[in-house]
């Protein structure tokens, strides 16, 4: 099974050819902010990628003959998880103003069918996207009717290592109760319950730790005075929640790299908030043991962070006693993504529908 894979990014486009589980074509296509700033807003971007995609593909000599396009689901409306065939209601509900956010993983369904459509037989999915919800109904209920709590997560990344972990220790995802924690920009963490993410966090706007990113959960009551101090505008406040914030806003940058050298240097400010951080991340995934009432076979640390044997170290000696716990470091979603295809194209899964 031949199977292209579509991810945009803010600022690239990663694509990738699949024979089957093979990978024939990585590419990850940078966009300048030049290249971006004639578009108003991230949906306008749509024939720009995908062209970029079709030229790599010529570039490359591939023919343009496959059995599926899947593409990074957007932040359409809350869904259950898995793999879905992209219909005209996925379309419109992110063409029209059904999205969550303003975010380029948008574009995912929408190249990924375009593409599709211009090939007989050929099928386009997403699978996964940020909007899992799964949450059980007492982890919707926050202490304000105005305010139910929602998710935004790495679910992609995280289902994809759940299952690498299962098909190890020759189990099956739907058989195990984990913690899951995607350490990267914005940090997630989830209690998969026999392959259900009972429970995890809006990372995307920040809730849950701060990270090298995002603020995290912050004090309300000062927040809302902030809002009304005249300090700052709408835009400005958003940033200092996800972006200016963080690490980014302790250290002045989001690199964990310079920051961790800093470390090594002896700068103790760089050492108390990284500490402080992971602290934080820590009393998450402990919470997350109270939703599985301490039944957990094992906690998965992912993402980009978890290439540092600093924040691993740390992060398992503060939550080791609750279970096992196992590294994964990085994220494949264009492995994850081709998988997922191979899988319905297979007849192993069935892609589900989008209402």
């Amino acid at each position: 099974m031949k199977i292209l894979v579509v991810n945009p990014g803010s600022t690239s486009t990663k694509m990738a050819v699949y024979d089957d589980e093979k990978p024939l074509l990585l590419r990850n296509i940078s966009h300048t902010a030049e290249q971006l700033a004639p578009f108003g807003n991230i949906i306008e971007q749509q024939d720009f990628r995908r062209q970029l995609i079709l030229d790599e593909l010529k570039q490359a000599g591939i023919a343009l003959q496959f059995d599926a396009v899947i593409g990074r689901g957007g932040l359409v409306k809350p869904i259950a998880g898995g793999v879905y065939e992209i219909n005209s209601q996925m379309l419109n509900d992110t063409l029209h103003g059904c999205v969550m956010h303003s975010h380029a993983c948008n574009l995912g369904c929408l190249i990924a069918h375009e593409i599709a459509s211009s090939i007989p037989g050929c099928r386009s999915f997403i699978a996964d996207p940020g909007v899992v919800d799964e949450l059980s109904p007492l982890a919707r209920i926050s202490g304000s009717p105005l305010m139910p709590r929602i998710a935004i997560w790495h679910a992609l990344n995280q289902r994809a290592i759940a299952r690498r972990y299962a098909r190890g220790i020759g189990k099956e995802y739907e058989d195990l109760n984990l913690i899951i924690c995607h350490l990267g920009g914005g940090i997630s963490v989830a209690a998969h319950e026999h392959g259900r993410a009972i429970d995890a966090n809006n990372a995307l706007d920040g809730e849950g730790p701060f990270s090298p990113e995002r603020a995290g959960s912050l004090p309300a009551v000062d927040l809302i005075r902030l809002c009304f101090s005249g300090k700052y505008n709408e835009q400005q406040l958003l940033k200092r929640i996800a972006g200016k914030a963080g690490l980014n806003a302790h250290l002045g940058t989001n690199d964990m790299r310079e920051i961790l050298e800093r470390i090594k240097n002896g700068d103790s400010h760089a050492k108390l908030i990284v500490e402080a951080m992971l602290y934080h991340i820590a009393k998450n995934i402990a919470a997350e043991s109270a939703v599985l009432c301490g039944n957990i076979d094992a906690i998965l640390l992912t993402g980009g962070l978890a290439h540092s044997e600093y924040v691993v170290n740390e992060l398992r000696r503060r939550v080791g006693f609750l279970a096992p716990v196992y590294c994964f470091p990085g994220e494949d979603e264009m492995e994850a993504l081709a998988l997922n295809a191979l899988a319905v194209l297979q007849g192993r899964r069935e892609a589900k529908v989008y209402e």
